[in-house]
């Protein structure tokens, strides 16, 4: 898997990616502790909406940003994003009012959603090879994984010498480093596109593209499985470990390190596997894992009765899941888009992810307070099975890896007409394609 960092450009951009993560998660800890301050006993509440602002941005301001994407120096809108959310968390650590937090967590976010798919979009340039960028995804969903295991364990390190609002110069170091990183490489020239049209068509282009592919609204409603599965997950694993366990701080850290850890061994074993077995062979068995394994420990748990042991092994298996379904995303857009419409469609797989979210979180916590926790368990299963389901109907079995396709909204004489490819050389169905290739599209 490590064979894909001798590439110098995707080298330095992962090592960009890791390290404004590991930024990241000082900030969500010194957000917390801040919020607390600021707001004592409501420091929930706080961090509850800072939450959902935060979705919020994700996902009205990915799609905008992702249409206008490849019209801008690729190279200096992803260093100037850096620049703009460094600038905003040096902010941080001098407001005081909750107010603030809100409008600063906001331009925040609205950063973050118009960095992230821009340089999701860029690897599939750096990275042609399919292989190479399969094993560049699991190495991404390392440095997630990495990310939330090691970070609060950075930040308390720190705390133990430092003031708490110290945490903030450390994201602001983060997203500085991130922007240099990116700054030291050459990136591909993004494509340009001949298509014309207005705000509504370019802000939107990412969307149309997105439902009307079969196998992304398969993958739309594989989002909404691994949200629930792993809204549970972050929401309700404290109150299970502090409030119905009566555990400590430090076995919190081990029940959402068993998630982490799960995850990191699916995505360690994924690229071998990826190599021989379709992604719809793998994320569609995945998604039915996950909701087979939520619906299993609320059966088990029904009595009122959450063993620890069991607890572990259920988050543990959880994690392999989730990250069996998520970690192949990036190769399911790429194959579905040409390459000027890439940074479009990865903005809009960004924002309907995170509208998924958006549904999750608060359902997890508001069913956990109401109806407890086994109940909650059987819920969210059951809209993992759902989204499977939805996934397994709308993602037709036999997906084809190229197809003879027409482009009617290209001039004659276009270089992409003499192309009939849409795996490794990436290409976007227009609604025509895919109504010859699945006619009973409506």
């Amino acid at each position: 898997m490590l064979d894909v960092l001798a590439n110098r450009t995707y080298r330095h951009l992962f090592a960009a990616q890791v390290i404004a993560l590991a930024g990241t998660g000082l900030l969500t800890v010194a957000l917390g502790l801040l919020a607390y301050e600021l707001a004592g006993a409501d420091a929930g509440v706080v961090l509850g909406t800072a939450l959902a602002i935060k979705m919020v941005a994700y996902v009205g301001v990915g799609p905008i940003v992702g249409a206008f994407a490849n019209q801008l120096p690729r190279r200096a809108f992803l260093v100037s994003m850096d620049l703009v959310r460094a600038a905003i968390a040096l902010l941080l650590p001098f407001i005081t009012e909750v107010w603030q937090i809100y409008i600063l967590i906001f331009l925040l976010q609205s950063a973050s959603a118009a960095f992230t798919p821009t340089f999701q979009a860029t690897i599939p340039d750096v990275l042609p090879d399919e292989k190479d960028y399969t094993r560049a995804l699991s190495l991404s969903r390392l440095a997630y994984d990495l990310e939330s295991l090691l970070s609060p364990t950075l930040a308390a390190v720190l705390l133990t010498m430092i003031n708490f609002h110290w945490l903030f110069g450390g994201t602001v170091v983060g997203f500085l480093c991130s922007a240099s990183l990116v700054l030291s490489v050459r990136l591909p020239r993004p494509p340009r596109s001949d298509r014309q049209g207005g705000i509504y068509d370019k802000t939107t282009r990412g969307l149309r593209i997105y439902l009307r592919t079969p196998r992304l609204r398969g993958l739309l409603a594989l989002n909404l499985a691994v949200a629930a599965a792993g809204a549970m997950v972050i929401v309700n694993t404290v109150v299970i470990v502090r409030a119905i366990l009566g555990l400590s701080d430090n076995d919190l850290a081990v029940a959402l390190g068993c998630f982490g850890g799960g995850s990191m061994v699916a995505a360690l074993l994924l690229p071998r596997i990826l190599d021989r077995v379709p992604d719809r062979s793998v994320m569609l068995p995945s998604a039915a894992f996950l909701a087979v394994v939520l619906l299993a420990f609320a059966a088990a748990t029904w009595g009122g009765v959450i063993g620890w042991p069991a607890l572990l092994a259920t988050w543990l298996l959880l994690g392999i899941g989730y990250s069996a379904v998520q970690t192949p995303t990036g190769r399911l857009l790429r194959r579905s888009a040409q390459a000027e419409d890439r940074p479009a469609l990865f903005a809009a797989q960004f924002a309907l992810s995170h509208a998924c979210w958006l549904i999750t979180y608060p359902l997890a916590g508001w069913l956990g307070r109401e109806v407890g926790i086994p109940a909650t368990l059987g819920i969210l299963g059951l809209v993992t099975l759902l989204g499977f389901l939805l996934a397994a109907w709308s993602w037709p079995a036999n997906d084809p890896e190229e197809i003879e396709h027409a482009h009617p909204d290209l001039p004659p004489g276009h270089p992409h007409l003499r192309e009939h490819k849409m795996g490794r050389h990436s290409h976007a169905f227009t609604i025509d394609d895919l109504h010859q290739r699945w006619p009973s599209i409506g």
